[in-house]
């Protein structure tokens, strides 16, 4: 849950421009967790930085462009 990260600072991409988005915290040692902004006490996707290092390298990439 993401309510069992308490020291995380979350923060939502400069992009949003309304609720429906993500909110990540890289504040982690090692770690990035991923939560959705709309219910900040459910669920956090929690990755090592270098899962997290490979997807931003994959989504730069475009491999996630449809």
């Amino acid at each position: 849950m993401a309510n069992d990260l308490p020291a995380a600072q979350w923060r939502k991409s400069s992009f949003s421009a309304n609720e429906n988005c993500v909110e990540v915290a890289a504040d982690l040692p090692g770690r990035f967790a991923v939560r959705d902004s709309k219910n900040p006490t459910g669920a956090a996707l929690v990755f090592r930085s270098a899962e997290w290092s490979a997807f931003l390298t994959a989504l730069g990439a475009g491999e996630f462009d449809i």
